[in-house]
C-alpha cells in the first residue's frame, strides 16, 4: 500500500490535533508485514494464523483510518489487537515477539487517540441536542441562551456529560399516538401529565402544578417503552432515555455523580423528560444484602427527584417497570402518578394484528382479524408481534417445501427495497447515509406471469423446486387464516394469570392515584 496521510478532521474538531498521526503509519505497517513474514517461517500453525489474521485486520483499520471512517477504524484496531495479543502469547521467536510487542504499542496508542476523538465528537453532538423550541438546547451550558462553551466546568464533569450525551434523543422516534394500539386510558393520562404542561404552561399556575414523576407499570411486552417513544415524539421537548448501563460505573462515587449530572443536564435543557426503562434495576427495595454503591445511587435519585435546593419545574421523570412492588418505598412515593399498562383488550388486539400484517399480501377479512383477536386473549402486544412474524413465515415455508409450481398471471410487483441500493458513492463515513435509487414507476394495470407453489394434483402443476424458480418470477402464496392458526399453536402467551393478579393487586393498593 502506498503511503498516505490523514486529511483534516471535520470542521467542528479542527483544533483537535490528538487524532492526527504522522504519514508514516501505512509505510511502517508495510515494513512490519515484510519483517513478520521473514521472521515467521518456523512459527507454529496456531500462531501463524493469529499473526496473519491480525495483520489482515489492522490493514483494514489503517485503510478506514485514512478514509476518516474513525468509528470503523477504531473497531478494526480493537479486533486486530486481540489477535496480536494471542500471537504474542504463543510466539517462540524472540525477535518476532519484540516486533509484535512494538507494533502492539503503536496500534494501541492509535486506538486510544481515536477513542478520545470519538468521545469528544459525541460530547459535541450532545450539546447540540434539539430542544423544545426546535433550536439547540445547549445541554453543555445554559438552557436558555444555548451557551456552548464549557468555561468553569472541570474536566471530570465534562467527561461525565460526554458519557451521558448518548442518552439524549436528538431525533424523535416518529411514533404517533395512533401507532399505539389500545391503551386509551394510559394515553389520556400521559397527555394530561406530559403533553398539556408543555403545550399550555399557562394552565399550570398557582397550586395547579404538573406531575414531576410518572411510573408506567404492567406485565412485560404490553407497550410501556413504545408509549415512551410516543411521548418523546409528541412532547417536542428534550428527551433523555437512560438505563442502568448509562448510570452504573465500576469507579467508586462515579455512579451517583452521573445521576446528579443527568438531572443537571435535564434542568439546563428544560422542558425535558428523563425516561428510565426498567427503573427497578436502579431503585429496588433497600435491604441488608445490598451493596454500598447501590444504596448511594438510590440516595442520589431520591435527592434529585425531590428537588430539594433545585428548581425542579420543567423536568419530568418517566419510569417503566414490570415489577413495581420491587421498587423502594421512597422511590415509589417520588412517582406521584402511577399508570397501569394492562394486557390489550379485544379491539386493541384486532388493531395489533392489522398493524403487524401491514402491506403483506393477505387474504384475511375484517371478520378474520376479529376472530384472531378473540383467540388470543391473554396475549401481550409483544406476543402478538411474534405470532404475526411466525405467520408471515408460513408462505415462505410453503415455497421451501413445494415440489410443484404453476404459472399464474398477477399484477406486477414493485422491486424490493434491497434491489434498489445504489451500491456505491460516499466514503462510508459514520455520518453518511447510503444512497438509494428511486423505485421505477409501476403501472398499476400491468400484469406479469409468475410461478407460485401448488398441489401436485393441480392440472397446471410443473415439477419444480424453489431452486429452479428465478427470483423475479416467484409469487409467494398470500397469507391465509390457516397460517395464523398454525402460528397460534406455536406461540403461547408469556404472561400467566398469577402475574396479572399481582399487578391488579398492586393497582388496587398503590396504582393510579
Amino acid at each position: 500500500m502506498s503511503p498516505h496521510s490523514l486529511t483534516q478532521l471535520h470542521n467542528h474538531l479542527d483544533n483537535d490535533n490528538d487524532v492526527h498521526h504522522s504519514n508514516t503509519l501505512p509505510t511502517a505497517h508495510r515494513t512490519f508485514i515484510e519483517r513478520a513474514r521473514r521472521s515467521n517461517p518456523n512459527s507454529t500453525m496456531a500462531n501463524a494464523n493469529f499473526l496473519d489474521k491480525g495483520i489482515e485486520i489492522v490493514q483494514k483499520a489503517i485503510d478506514e483510518d485514512v478514509k476518516q471512517n474513525y468509528v470503523e477504524a477504531y473497531k478494526q484496531y480493537q479486533n486486530a489487537l486481540e489477535y496480536f495479543m494471542m500471537a504474542l502469547k504463543y510466539e517462540k521467536n524472540d525477535k518476532l515477539k519484540e516486533l509484535i510487542r512494538n507494533k502492539l504499542v503503536e496500534y494501541l496508542d492509535r486506538a486510544e487517540k481515536l477513542k478520545e476523538h470519538l468521545a469528544k465528537s459525541q460530547e459535541t453532538k450532545g450539546r447540540r441536542a434539539v430542544g423544545a423550541n426546535g433550536g439547540e438546547s445547549g445541554v453543555g451550558g445554559s438552557g436558555a441562551g444555548g451557551k456552548d462553551d464549557d468555561d468553569g466546568v472541570d474536566p471530570e464533569t465534562k467527561k461525565l456529560r460526554a458519557g451521558l450525551s448518548s442518552a439524549i434523543l436528538a431525533e424523535t422516534p416518529n411514533v404517533k399516538w395512533d401507532d399505539v394500539a389500545g391503551l386509551s386510558t394510559a394515553k389520556e393520562a400521559l397527555k394530561e401529565a406530559v403533553i398539556l404542561p408543555i403545550k399550555f404552561p399557562q394552565l399550570f399556575t398557582g397550586k395547579r402544578t404538573p406531575w414531576r414523576g410518572i411510573l408506567m407499570y404492567g406485565p412485560p411486552g404490553t407497550g410501556k417503552s413504545f408509549l415512551a417513544k410516543a411521548v418523546a415524539t409528541e412532547a417536542k421537548s428534550t428527551f433523555f432515555s437512560v438505563s442502568s448501563s448509562d448510570l452504573v460505573s465500576k469507579w467508586m462515587g462515579e455512579s451517583e455523580r452521573l445521576v446528579k449530572q443527568l438531572f443537571a443536564m435535564a434542568r439546563e435543557a428544560k422542558p425535558s423528560i428523563i425516561f428510565i426503562d426498567e427503573v427497578d434495576s436502579l431503585c429496588g427495595t433497600r435491604g441488608e444484602g445490598e451493596s454500598e454503591a447501590s444504596r448511594r445511587i438510590k440516595t442520589e435519585f431520591l435527592v434529585q427527584m425531590n428537588g430539594v435546593g433545585n428548581d425542579e419545574t420543567g423536568v419530568l421523570v418517566l419510569g417503566a417497570t414490570n415489577i413495581p412492588w420491587a421498587l423502594d418505598l421512597a422511590i415509589k412515593r417520588r412517582f406521584e402518578k402511577r399508570i397501569y399498562i394492562p394486557l390489550p383488550d379485544l379491539e386493541a388486539r384486532k388493531r395489533m394484528f392489522e398493524l403487524n400484517v401491514g402491506t403483506t399480501p393477505c387474504a384475511l377479512t375484517n371478520r378474520d382479524y376479529r376472530g384472531l383477536a378473540e383467540k388470543t386473549e391473554g396475549y401481550t402486544g409483544s406476543d402478538i408481534s411474534v405470532l404475526v412474524r411466525d405467520a408471515l413465515m408460513q408462505p415462505v415455508r410453503k415455497v421451501l417445501g413445494a415440489t410443484h409450481f404453476k404459472k399464474v398471471v398477477a399484477p406486477v410487483k414493485p422491486p424490493s427495497a434491497g434491489l434498489l441500493n445504489g451500491g456505491g458513492g460516499g466514503s462510508g463515513g459514520e455520518d453518511e447515509v447510503p444512497e438509494v435509487a428511486a423505485a421505477p414507476a409501476v403501472d398499476p394495470n400491468a400484469t406479469k406471469e409468475y410461478l407460485t407453489p401448488c398441489s401436485p394434483g393441480d392440472p397446471e402443476a410443473q415439477e419444480l423446486t424453489w431452486t429452479d424458480v428465478p427470483s423475479e418470477d416467484l409469487l409467494e402464496p398470500p397469507l391465509v387464516m390457516n397460517d395464523f392458526m398454525r402460528a397460534i399453536q406455536q406461540v403461547r402467551p408469556t404472561v400467566t394469570p398469577s402475574d396479572i393478579e399481582r399487578h391488579v393487586a398492586f393497582t388496587n393498593e398503590a396504582g393510579v392515584e
